[in-house]
C-alpha cells in the first residue's frame, strides 16, 4: 500500500523529525510541506495526498481552519504542542493526535492506525462500488437500533436532527436525546435516505427537516444553523449539495 502525504507545520524542527520517522516507514511517501495554513489548503487541494500531518496552531490559520476550507477530503493526523485541542481534534474525525515532543513510537502507532482505516476504506468503497453495479438501493432504512445504557432502543431515522464523527464513533443527536454509535459517519451515511440526510463535512450529517437557515460568507463559505441553534460549517467538498437545494 503506497501512502502519499503532506506534512503541515509551522516548526521547521518538528518537520524534519516527522520527516525523518516517515522515511523509515516504507508504506508512506511525502509529496509536500508547508509551513502556512493559507498553502496547506493549497497544497492540499492540488496534491491531493493520502494522509496530512496537520499542525493546530499556525500563522494565519489553524489546522482546524484549513479543514474547513479543503475541497479535497485526506486523512489526517494532527500534531501540536497544546492538548486542550484533542476533543476537538476527534470532531473533525481526525485519525490520530500527537502531541510534542514528537515520540517516535507514539508516530507509528498513528500511522498503523491510519494504514488500518484506509484499507477498510477501500474494501467498503469495492463493496459499495459492487453493489452499485448489481443493485440501485432504493429504499432506506427508517428505523435503527441503538445502545442506551444496557438496552436497544428502536429509534425512528426521521428523529435524528444531526450526526457527528468523533473518531472511529458518531454521535447521533435527537431532540430529546444523544446516542453513541460504534459505526463510522460513513457506514451510517450509506443507509440514510440523502434526500433527507445531507452531509455538509466530513464530520458531519445534517436532517434538513431540522434546518432553520444557511449562513453565507464573504469568502464563499458557509455555516448551516440548525433549529436547535446549533451551527455546523459546510466544507466545499459538500457545499454543491447545500447549492442545488437553493432555488
Amino acid at each position: 500500500m503506497n501512502i502519499t502525504c503532506l506534512i503541515i507545520d509551522d516548526e521547521q524542527l518538528a518537520r524534519d523529525l516527522l520527516k525523518e520517522y516517515i522515511e523509515n516507514t516504507p508504506e508512506i511517501t511525502i509529496v509536500g510541506e508547508a509551513d502556512k495554513g493559507k498553502d496547506a489548503v493549497e497544497l492540499i487541494d492540488k496534491l491531493k495526498p493520502d494522509l496530512v500531518f496537520l499542525d493546530v496552531q499556525m500563522p494565519g490559520m489553524t489546522g482546524f481552519d484549513v479543514l474547513d476550507d479543503i475541497e479535497h477530503d485526506p486523512f489526517v493526523i494532527f500534531t501540536t504542542a497544546y492538548d486542550q485541542y484533542a476533543i476537538k481534534a476527534f470532531e473533525k474525525n481526525a485519525i490520530d493526535y500527537l502531541l510534542k515532543p514528537l515520540d517516535q513510537e507514539r508516530f507509528k502507532t498513528a500511522v498503523d492506525k491510519a494504514i488500518s482505516r484506509m484499507k477498510l476504506e477501500q474494501n467498503n468503497v469495492g463493496e459499495l462500488l459492487r453493489s452499485m453495479k448489481t443493485d440501485s438501493k432504493t429504499s432506506y432504512d427508517s428505523h435503527i437500533f441503538v445502545q442506551k445504557s444496557e438496552k436497544l432502543l428502536n429509534l425512528p431515522v426521521e428523529e435524528i436532527m444531526f450526526l457527528e464523527a468523533s473518531g472511529d464513533y458518531t454521535i447521533l443527536t435527537t431532540k430529546n436525546d444523544q446516542f453513541v454509535s460504534s459505526s463510522g459517519i460513513g457506514k451510517l451515511e450509506e443507509i440514510l435516505n440523502p434526500d433527507t440526510f445531507i452531509r455538509v463535512h466530513r464530520s458531519t450529517i445534517i436532517n434538513i427537516n431540522y434546518l432553520k437557515e444557511i449562513e453565507k460568507h464573504f469568502n464563499g463559505g458557509m455555516i448551516v444553523k440548525m433549529q436547535t441553534g446549533k451551527s455546523f460549517p459546510v466544507s466545499r467538498t459538500y457545499a454543491k449539495v447545500i447549492r442545488k437545494k437553493v432555488v
